[in-house]
């Protein structure tokens, strides 16, 4: 790992911190002053949605400005809505604070997907650089919510005053602004010309392009499999009647083992292919979300969590390995997006979607269909090796892999 691609990474864990702290303390927040956990369940779901719709915007606006300016605007957005919830800790503001940080957070991963894939010149390079950014999200996940809560309950002299969610809120607002620092001696890459073909501007176009439609398709299946865990242990641990401390404890090794094979991929990029490691990872998924039912107690859920952990967290850096080489360097920011918008898409709807399904049928059968539906669609990674991905070393994409 380079100087530049620390910077980048560090930049990522100052923003994306913000936007895990305020998600974490917003809530707590909205539920101390007498709010509905429906209410709650708005003001989660909205950091979320503002992503869905800015994500191809700002896909596009990186394409054309680069790095520094979407991050620079990034940068205020995320505090601006910590600082207003410092000045005005009230439900309407909060509000405002998720669709501004979540927003931010979005549009500032997305540049910094673009800038580091655009560094790489082979496909063992992808992986690598690919894989140590995405340590980045692990660290803020933590991070974040860790440093919130600790001035939640201690800055005010009395757990969950409002002068402890107002430190909270202001330590989040601060953290952008280090994000900044961090970027703003990192060199930008010139922009790739645009061609004037007609059909070079849409991302309706872009979805034609079968390789693309495939890895979309694949994207959403694995994404489905992190939002059914961590919506659906919970529920299981409860009825099986599991402490919140041993639910927690299974989600956090699920988030651990995630980080951890992270950090071993650059060390093994060189004997990995995309396609085989996404294949496996649909196969192994499969057959876990159908064992996970079955098993007895909270080691044996704990233990399938962290199997699912590694092998879900080794998807996103292939995923972003093979982006980049499906698609035209000119538009990979709006593929960028393109892919956020789908994964947010699916986190604002999927859990209302699995609620629904699990009263129904029950918590088991939607960790089969869940299984089910990963498993059938485990033959788009191989389509994608066989038809779409290139060879090791990358030219100029051209602009056919568009159309």
């Amino acid at each position: 790992m380079n100087g530049s691609l620390l910077r980048l990474i560090l930049a990522q864990i100052s923003i994306h911190a913000c936007m895990t702290g305020m998600r974490m303390a917003t809530p707590l927040l909205a539920l101390r002053e007498g709010y509905s956990p429906a209410a709650v369940g708005v003001l989660l779901a909205l950091f979320a949605l503002t992503q869905v719709f800015l994500s191809l915007p700002a896909g596009r606006y990186a394409d054309r400005h680069g790095l520094k300016r979407p991050l620079a605007i990034s940068v205020v957005a995320a505090s601006l809505g910590a600082g207003l919830a410092v000045i005005f800790p009230m439900y309407p503001v909060l509000c405002l604070a998720a669709l501004l940080s979540g927003g931010a957070s979005g549009a500032a991963i997305i540049a910094l997907q673009r800038h580091v894939g655009r560094e790489a010149h082979d496909k063992v390079t992808l992986r690598k650089v690919f894989s140590w950014l995405a340590i980045g999200p692990a660290v803020s996940n933590f991070l974040g919510p860790f440093m919130a809560g600790l001035l939640i309950d201690y800055a005010g002299g009395e757990a969950a005053s409002t002068t402890g969610f107002r430190a909270a809120f202001l330590l989040m607002a601060l953290l952008p602004l280090s994000a900044w620092l961090w970027v703003r001696t990192v060199a930008e890459h010139a922009s790739e010309p645009t061609p004037s073909s007609p059909r070079s501007g849409t991302a309706w176009d872009m979805l034609q392009h079968h390789g693309f439609r495939r890895l979309l398709l694949m994207n959403w299946a694995l994404s489905s499999c992190w939002d059914v865990h961590t919506f659906v242990v919970p529920i299981l641990g409860h009825e099986r009647g599991l402490s919140a401390s041993v639910i927690g404890t299974i989600l956090g090794a699920f988030a651990i083992a995630a980080a951890a094979i992270r950090v071993l991929i650059p060390l093994l990029s060189e004997h990995l292919s995309e396609w085989k490691v996404v294949l496996g990872a649909m196969v192994c998924a499969c057959v876990l979300f159908i064992a996970y039912p079955f098993m007895p107690g909270a080691w044996s859920m704990m233990g399938c969590s962290v199997v699912l952990g590694l092998v879900l967290g080794s998807v996103q850096p292939m995923v972003m390995s093979m982006i980049h080489q499906i698609t035209p360097a000119h538009r990979q920011g709006e593929a960028l997006g393109l892919r956020m918008m789908a994964i947010n898409g699916s986190s604002v709807v999927m859990p209302v979607l699995f609620g629904s399904i699990g009263t129904v049928v029950g918590v088991s059968a939607l960790f089969w269909a869940v299984g089910a539906i990963v498993g059938s669609a485990a033959r788009l990674p191989w389509l994608m090796g066989q038809h779409d991905l290139k060879p090791e070393h990358l030219p100029p994409q051209p602009e056919r892999h568009c159309d």
